[in-house]
């Protein structure tokens, strides 16, 4: 194990990290409401330690291998969440505990979008910004950004792309190299963010409140400047504008990469992938059920507005954002539980979503249908397809590992809320929200997490990382194998 070489590189990227304070300072001068002083501090502290990290190990270069990708991608979320929660510690508005400054700032960092804070709409503008810069890092993945940079350090870069991007299937490179595959993330990344600022903008959102909501909306993050989420602005344009980019940065980015080339652009491209159609199927089954319900129970006065809150809260809920109208947790029935379950399978695997992912959740179907027919014909050789390619049974085994491991969090903290007095519910739907990055939960943590208590704020931290990190990433450092020679 390299692990001069891995302190080298984590100070490296605690200095990059330390930039992220310098704009929320700007702000606050720019506002005049106060905060800017918090983020000097924080910023003098982080690239402090981020030196004191990376010069004694300058000049420790050495080629990365795939263990020590995950190990520095495990300590980069870690240490950088750290790092994010110190403007949370030394600002007076909010006057946070460490507990909730970690809480908020890995809350942000992983896009789940749970918050301690209440009073928002009366914040300094720094923090509110601030709080959706994070997401926005975080939503992409620093690391895919960092990957970029690290090359031209003489460190590849493909052991952390491989370890940081989501989904079942991280072989493939949109581009030869893993630099110019990062710079391409980025780049549509961008594009997107800038894209739906102006819709927001146009819509009647203030340029800060547009600016801010484009973040956590590319990010799949579900932050806001106020308590009333979406719902402050009562306006079902902003709310279509919001799902539509939501659906959008829920799609694989590799497929926005094809459609958008340089040969030209090709939308046919979203149509023949699987799990891009699978995604639209579920949205638009998830809001047929929903508009039912809603309007048959007669909760809103027209089909209009019904149908209005019923999809966005479906696109909000399902790619594990977890913006709001309104509380859904108010909704009748079965529906809040229903959106919950959804938060599940999240958003596409090569996306800013949370959740299983869309594709994980075919290859199980297509699993257990093969398995059914192999009862009937046990002797029978059958290949699970996708885009008419066989997928080798190595993928398939690592979905069912996926899944297995997955769950056994699940429960796991699950129980560990519980056995500090949560309520069932509560619980659940605080592990749900906090594993599946999504957010906004029911019971205690319906409309924010400040009532709960610290042991159970550190028991959902770890939640959104294995979340954040897809599980294996975090788990395989508790394994023996993982650090024998």
């Amino acid at each position: 194990m390299q692990y001069k070489t891995i302190i080298r590189i984590t100070g490296l990227l605690m200095g990059l990290f330390s930039i992220t304070m310098l704009p929320p300072a700007l702000i606050a001068v720019f506002y005049g409401d106060g905060g800017g002083t918090a983020f000097i501090k924080a910023f003098v502290v982080s690239i402090l330690l981020g030196l004191m990290l990376w010069y004694p190990n300058r000049h420790q270069k050495a080629e990365l291998r795939t263990r020590e990708g995950f190990l520095i991608v495990v300590l980069f979320w870690t240490v950088l969440g750290s790092i994010g929660a110190l403007p949370f510690i030394f600002s007076k508005v909010p006057d946070l505990s460490w507990t909730d400054s970690f809480f908020e700032s890995f809350s942000a960092l992983t896009t789940t979008g749970a918050t301690v804070i209440v009073g928002l709409d009366t914040l300094p503008k720094a923090v509110l910004f601030y709080r959706h810069l994070l997401q926005w890092m975080g939503g992409m993945g620093i690391i895919v950004l960092a990957v970029a940079i690290l090359p031209l350090l003489g460190i590849g870069g493909m052991q952390l792309y491989k370890a940081e991007v989501p989904g079942p299937v991280k072989d493939s490179k949109m581009t030869p190299r893993i630099a110019e595959t990062a710079k391409a993330l980025w780049y549509i990344y961008l594009l997107l963010t800038v894209s739906c600022a102006t819709a927001f903008y146009f819509a009647g959102m203030s340029v800060f409140d547009a600016i801010c909501h484009s973040f956590s909306t590319i990010a799949i993050g579900g932050f806001s400047t106020h308590d009333a989420s979406i719902g402050y602005f009562n306006s079902p344009m902003i709310n279509t504008i919001c799902a539509v980019f939501l659906l959008i940065a829920a799609v694989n980015f590799s497929l926005h990469f094809a459609a958008f080339s340089l040969r030209g652009i090709n939308f046919k491209v979203y149509f023949k992938d699987t799990e891009f159609k699978a995604l639209i199927a579920i949205q638009l089954i998830l809001t047929a059920i929903c508009f039912v319900t809603l309007y048959s129970t007669g909760v809103y006065d027209s089909p209009e507005q019904t149908l209005d809150y019923a999809f966005f809260q479906v696109v909000s809920i399902s790619t594990t954002a977890g913006f709001g109208t309104e509380s859904f947790h108010t909704w009748p029935l079965f529906l809040p539980i229903l959106l919950i379950f959804s938060s599940f399978i999240g958003g596409c695997a090569g996306s800013t979503g949370g959740g299983m992912k869309v594709i994980r959740l075919i290859l199980l179907l297509l699993q257990g249908s093969r398995e059914l027919k192999r009862l009937v014909h046990p002797k029978a050789m059958y290949s699970i397809r996708i885009a008419g390619s066989a997928l080798p049974d190595r993928i398939i085994d690592a979905v069912w590992g996926f899944f297995s491991a997955y769950a056994l969090v699940f429960v796991v903290c699950m129980l560990a809320l519980m056995m500090m007095e949560m309520d069932a519910i509560t619980a659940f739907s605080a592990t749900a929200a906090s594993l599946n990055n999504l957010g906004p939960g029911l019971g205690d943590v319906a409309n924010n997490y400040a009532s709960i208590s610290d042991g159970a704020k550190w028991v959902l931290v770890t939640a959104m990382l294995f979340g954040r990190l897809e599980v294996f990433t975090l788990l395989v450092l508790f394994t023996p194998t993982f650090w024998k020679n």
